[in-house]
């Protein structure tokens, strides 16, 4: 389940703060909860990986600098969106082997904190948050609850009313997107892949529908994240899968004009807002 760091608050505001953390950036939202109004919502990428520590640093500059501090939030979320997760079924969970399950796909050190989060759909998202973000957190913030990235991104889809069956769902970021595709509204494959080409990025798209026997001429793939129809992976998709969609991404917050496509672009990060 997503884990919560306690401690008493006296002062509480209608603002909620989302914090999205990867090794290559960050991204925050804000939401005024009364007027359920995205108040503020920016991404902030790098050009080269970080290290935990750099991270750490570039963390506290960009808080600094936008003056998170001077706020007190009802509420906030740490999303980790990394490749160190993996789903295991409930019934076969046992936290006291929590890393044995990291160990077969991912390779963690000693030293690894291991979380996990409870999915809805009777899995166990087993994942690596960063234990330096989460003091520099708790220490700056106090109280705040954490989650994996794919956790988000696997029960909004599990919310989704219509449309389910013979999808395939992938969400883009650079360098990285994730596969999901449900049926009845039931997962049945999900994985995280990297890419540096337009070319990888099809094949995994490709070979994730070989191997699941999905039909290019009859499925609907749907695009969130980083793209739009303009972009070279949406159009080398086009070429290969017949039906393509960028999903309705309507949370039913209100934003103003100038912040719809860093809206579009970050669906996942908004989903925490819906999400006790």
């Amino acid at each position: 389940m997503a884990k919560t760091n306690n401690i008493e608050t006296n002062k509480l505001t209608n603002q909620r703060l989302s914090i999205q953390i990867s090794l290559s950036g960050l991204s925050f939202s804000i939401l005024d909860v009364s007027s359920q109004t995205i108040v503020a919502l920016k991404s902030f990428k790098k050009s080269r990986v970080l290290t935990p520590l750099e991270l750490l640093d570039y963390l506290k500059f960009v808080i600094d600098t936008e003056h998170l501090k001077q706020n007190t939030y009802s509420q906030i979320t740490v999303i980790y969106r990394n490749d160190l997760s993996t789903l295991v079924p409930e019934t076969l969970f046992d936290e006291t082997n929590i890393a044995d399950y990291l160990k077969f796909n991912n390779k963690i050190l000693p030293s690894d904190f291991i979380s996990y989060d409870q999915l809805s759909n009777g899995t166990v998202n087993v994942y690596v948050p960063l234990v330096n973000i989460n003091n520099y957190i708790y220490d700056t913030f106090g109280a705040f609850t954490y989650k994996h990235y794919s956790t988000l991104f696997i029960e909004h889809l599990i919310n989704l009313k219509d449309g389910l069956d013979s999808n395939m769902f992938v969400d883009v970021d650079e360098n990285q997107f994730e596969i999901a595709v449900l049926k009845e509204q039931k997962l049945i494959f999900y994985n995280t892949f990297s890419y540096s080409t337009k070319e990888d990025f099809i094949y995994y798209i490709l070979f994730t529908a070989e191997q699941l026997q999905m039909n290019p001429e009859t499925f609907t793939l749907v695009f969130s994240g980083l793209i739009d129809e303009d972009s070279e992976l949406y159009e080398i998709a086009y070429k290969y899968v017949r039906h393509i969609s960028k999903g309705n991404q309507d949370l039913g917050f209100q934003f103003e004009p100038d912040m719809k496509q860093i809206v579009a672009n970050n669906p996942i990060l908004l989903t925490s807002f819906t999400c006790e």
